[in-house]
């Protein structure tokens, strides 16, 4: 939680400049003016710093999160639901959940710059393609909260994903994951989605399976992660992730 306590103390040179310093700022109550200018002037941290970009993660997931429940022009109970549990599973503290809530309202505001806080993040992100497609998940989650993806929402999915540099092809795989999670699934339809969890063919072989298994719990190591700049509270959800592939891999294992 150091970047969280560098924040709320409004540490000069670590503030971050941009449409994402400038909301997280009014989220916390600071005035970062001051730090901002000496930040420029002696440069700040270095690029791509851990913190920095967990601070960048934390206020585009949440703003853009009320970006997405409000495309199809409300926002409904499963929605908040959605973001609440997200910020119970992250064990946010009064003032985090505080943030956090302000944040989701001020994604859901008509003039939201949603390209130039884009464009900010995967710079700040460095195109760290894991850190990204966690990212993609969470907001992909908040639009299948209700069952339903509106056409509105997935639009904005396919520009988010534009802009971050994500093929498309992929977001629909992401999708496809998505329904299908939140869909009743018979035995077999629950062995298909095994197979799609770990992006392989039901004619790979066991080999081919093990390799495409072990790949992805080593891209989405909750420790990796955190590394790489997933801000600590979400440790939760990549562990939910990683233990999605584990149960996908046993399954097949299973099936066969």
């Amino acid at each position: 939680m150091a970047w969280w306590g560098k924040i709320i103390g409004g540490a000069f040179g670590f503030v971050l400049g941009g449409p994402l310093g400038a909301m997280l700022g009014a989220a916390v109550g600071h005035n970062f003016d001051r730090g901002l200018k000496l930040s420029d002037e002696f440069g700040g941290l270095a690029y791509g710093d851990q913190e920095r970009i967990q601070a960048a993660f934390f206020t585009a997931t949440f703003s853009i999160m009320g970006h997405i429940a409000k495309a199809d022009g409300k926002v409904t109970p499963a929605e908040i639901a959605n973001t609440e549990a997200i910020m119970a599973q992250m064990n946010l503290d009064a003032q985090q959940r505080d943030a956090a809530i302000k944040l989701f309202d001020e994604g859901k505001a008509e003039d939201f710059p949603l390209h130039d806080v884009l464009v900010q993040f995967r710079r700040e992100c460095h195109r760290r393609i894991n850190l990204i497609q966690m990212f993609l998940e969470i907001q992909i989650n908040t639009a299948f909260s209700d069952q339903n993806l509106h056409p509105a929402e997935q639009e904005i999915l396919y520009q988010i994903a534009d802009v971050l540099g994500f093929p498309r092809k992929s977001l629909d795989h992401l999708f496809h994951l998505a329904g299908a999670v939140a869909s009743p699934k018979t035995k077999k339809a629950a062995v298909d989605e095994a197979y799609q969890v770990l992006g392989v063919s039901a004619k790979a072989s066991d080999d081919e399976v093990k390799k495409a298994y072990r790949r992805l719990m080593n891209q989405h190591h909750p420790d990796k992660l955190v590394s790489k700049g997933l801000p600590e509270e979400m440790i939760k959800l990549a562990n939910e992730k990683t233990q999605q592939i584990k149960e996908a891999y046993e399954l097949i294992k299973k099936s066969r």
